[in-house]
């Protein structure tokens, strides 16, 4: 089913008269949620003595992330977000990644910022983009490929602000030991993460035309209960489809939070809070799909009124900045945990869904809910339920891989569209 309002638009968006050349869009992000170690890592490592007191010291960072496209140059934001004092980076390079902590050789490129400076202080509260990179790879083939983005924190960097739940491998030095950003190899990185810190976002020039959709949401939305460094949430899976179609001219990137909630804080700030850190502020951004509401009923006891409220508030100031808005059904826990998969929930849970079916608020729905639902139980599909991070059954909360891609395949992709350049 299909709603839409007076905001929707054409298919086919036609580029302004003067949008004829590329142009910046966000291609990545992990959104901040609060301070290292708070929030819910994936198989984690016990890190106790590779960031002692919970910080970094004097040490290098790899993180290894995956743009939904590339272009001709590109942009990294850090986030000092929930930092208490000012934080300096410095040894800051983005290469092509090979595998484990090493590099494709003569990919290595340093990065600078306000004009040309090889380091750069964030202040607390604050984030800061470099300077525009030439991608310059020696003509490698992009597509699908990951970057590695090394960066040396100087001195002690107090709390830092992290984004737990990366699914994906990234690659520590060890304390007090220097600056290693510039190495290709592997050896200089003994230590592994399954996190993501303090990078919060990478844009790029893309085509004209280009546009980005962002999926906003919390654990489901983040990936829970998906493959490690398998990249088969369902946001994934859904880039996988709209580049099938339309190629480079649509980003999709995933804004998702475990425990987050539309009214709250508690899984990091609550969605009205970060709407426009993570998706207004954002580069390109047209669309979003937001999934959300279940850790507002679980955790919160909210009304199905203040989150129907909540999804209007939020839905008209992204009208107000013409982003289209997908309202995604709240996929069933039914049976799950004692706060989220109660009958209770389970009929409030059912509500909202009717409210994002057949309110008319939304330009758009994903019905997530029919995907997924086992109609004789109310639960989750027996097939969607085993862990594909850890193994075992399941929590009847989070799909697993199989789950995630049926709930993309869900997805009309003629609500999204592209834009096409004369």
């Amino acid at each position: 089913m299909i709603q839409r309002n007076k905001l929707s638009m054409p298919l086919l968006l036609a580029c302004s008269l003067w949008a004829t050349e590329p142009a910046r869009v966000v291609s990545w992000t992990a959104s901040p949620h609060g301070r290292y170690p708070s929030g819910n890592a994936v198989a984690q490592p016990e890190l106790q003595n590779v960031l002692p007191g919970n910080t970094a010291d004097d040490q290098t960072f790899r993180l290894i992330v995956k743009p939904d496209i590339f272009g001709r140059s590109a942009r990294l934001r850090f986030s000092n977000a929930f930092g208490l004092q000012p934080i300096t980076f410095d040894g800051v390079y983005v290469g092509l990644h090979a595998s484990g902590g090493s590099l494709i050789s003569g990919t290595n490129l340093p990065v600078r910022f306000n004009s040309g400076k090889t380091s750069v202080t964030v202040n607390r509260g604050q984030a800061s983009y470099s300077d525009g990179i030439d991608l310059d790879f020696g003509g490698q083939n992009l597509t699908g490929r990951k970057l590695a983005v090394s960066f040396h924190v100087v001195g002690r960097a107090g709390p830092m602000t992290w984004h737990a739940k990366a699914m994906s491998t990234s690659y520590l030095s060890a304390p007090h030991s220097g600056s290693h950003g510039a190495e290709e190899g592997n050896n200089a990185f003994p230590f592994t993460t399954t996190s993501w810190y303090f990078l919060d976002s990478i844009d790029v020039m893309g085509p004209c035309g280009v546009q980005a959709t962002v999926a906003f949401g919390d654990s489901i939305t983040d990936g829970t209960n998906s493959t490690l460094n398998g990249d088969d949430r369902w946001p994934d899976f859904l880039s996988q489809r709209l580049h099938a179609k339309y190629g480079q001219q649509v980003a999709v990137v995933n804004a998702g939070i475990g425990g987050n909630q539309i009214l709250k804080a508690g899984g990091g700030p609550s969605a009205l809070e970060r709407l426009d850190r993570d998706v207004i502020n954002l580069p390109g951004v047209t669309t979003v799909i937001w999934l959300e509401g279940i850790n507002d009923l679980g955790s919160s006891g909210a009304s199905v009124e203040d989150i129907t409220d909540g999804f209007r508030r939020g839905v008209a100031r992204l009208h107000e900045r013409r982003i289209r808005v997908i309202g995604a059904t709240v996929v069933s826990s039914l049976k799950s945990t004692p706060t989220h998969g109660t009958p209770e929930v389970d009929a409030k849970r059912k509500a909202i869904n009717d409210f994002i079916r057949k309110s008319g608020v939304f330009d758009g729905v994903a019905d997530f809910d029919a995907a997924t639902i086992d109609a004789a139980t109310g639960t989750l599909r027996a097939e969607f339920q085993p862990s594909s991070s850890t193994g075992g059954p399941g929590d009847r909360l989070h799909p697993n891989r199989a789950g995630y891609q049926a709930m993309a395949n869900a997805v009309d992709l003629n609500m999204i569209g592209r834009s096409s350049c004369n």
